[in-house]
């Protein structure tokens, strides 16, 4: 990997202001969230939840075959050290420089993507973790190493959490997957219920069979949320208020989903302002209580992203313009600190 471009403190802020405008916007959940996370995690997780942002929409776009190809001479290029002439490339190269991220992690990333832009279907649950593994759980495991977590079992759980919230994410948007000619929910749960794949999407109509469907795989997501939180037991103190406050929102979305019944194949869920206040209540109370354990393997379709972080070395040595990188992320940390 070669180091990369030299940038001013002036300039990398910018990227970072560009990347912050850019999530703002369309990531408010993950917006939310980030505002509890110390500054010297919250600038990094920021430059990445950009370019994964970025990385969507260009996929959303409807580019198929040649954005993905795009994406993945992006990301050759980031790793390279010579990002193209982007805020979120030039700020996404510098942060997986510097935190030590390894490439598989944003690959497996773009291949879930890929997934999509096929319309690939998922026969069993297996599958569709394998799915949320590429699309969420990657995003878990990167913001683990940002806070300096490289343990085996903590890693795993950053990927429980990651699935499940692709889980409810998935629960939520039912009604407007089905519009779009998608579908995630597990085939065999589907054709168990008496519900035929084809004939759902044809003509999306609510019954109890699929009111079922949605409530098992809200049952498997909370699972995962619980099993996580052991995970973030084992982060360090000043990023636990924010990943618990992840977890309980992320969560609240899908208990929001299985209370609107036949209007969820009409409209979105959403968690009210005065809920989400009280998850993230419960989420700073949470944190200050640990007990959970980290303890167990990772699930099988998780286990290769785990594998591959904790074979990276954990970042490269802090010197020339990588350090310059670090060095700002420190000035700006403290240039935003309350007076005292």
């Amino acid at each position: 990997m070669t180091a990369p471009s030299s940038v001013s403190d002036t300039d990398a802020a910018a990227d970072l202001a560009a990347c912050r405008a850019a999530l703002a916007g369309g990531s408010r959940t993950f917006w939310a969230a980030s505002l509890l996370l110390p500054r010297r995690v919250r600038d990094p997780a920021t430059a990445l939840y950009a370019f994964c942002r970025a990385a969507d929409d260009a996929i959303d776009l409807g580019g198929g075959a040649d954005a993905l190809a795009d994406l993945h001479a992006r990301l050759a290029a980031a790793y390279a050290g010579r990002p193209r002439d982007t805020a979120v490339d030039r700020a996404f190269a510098h942060t997986v420089a510097a935190y030590g991220i390894p490439q598989a992690l944003p690959d497996a990333l773009i291949e879930g993507m890929a997934w999509d832009t096929e319309g690939r279907r998922c026969a069993t649950l297996g599958d569709l973790n394998a799915y949320a593994a590429r699309v969420a759980g990657t995003v878990g495991v990167m913001m683990a190493l940002l806070m300096g977590v490289r343990d085996q079992a903590a890693l795993a759980r950053a990927c429980d959490l990651g699935v499940a919230m692709q889980l409810s994410n998935i629960a939520r948007d039912v009604g407007e997957d089905a519009r779009n000619g998608r579908l995630y929910l597990p085939l065999d749960w589907l054709r168990a219920a008496g519900i035929d794949p084809d004939r759902f999407l044809a003509d999306p109509v609510w019954t109890p069979a699929l009111e079922a469907v949605v409530a098992r795989l809200l049952a498997v997501a909370d699972a995962l949320y619980r099993q996580a939180e052991g995970g973030i037991d084992r982060l360090p103190s000043d990023c636990r208020p924010a990943i618990f406050a992840a977890r309980f929102l992320y969560a609240g979305i899908g208990e929001a989903a299985g209370r609107l019944g036949p209007d969820l194949l009409d409209r979105r869920a959403v968690v009210p302002g005065g809920r989400k206040a009280t998850l993230v209540a419960r989420a700073l109370g949470r944190a200050l209580v640990l007990g959970g354990t980290a303890e167990g393997p990772p699930l099988p379709e998780t286990r290769f992203l785990v594998e591959a972080a904790v074979r990276a070395p954990a970042a490269r040595p802090l010197e020339g313009r990588l350090a310059r990188v670090i060095v700002m992320f420190e000035r700006l940390a403290r240039a935003e600190a309350p007076a005292t």
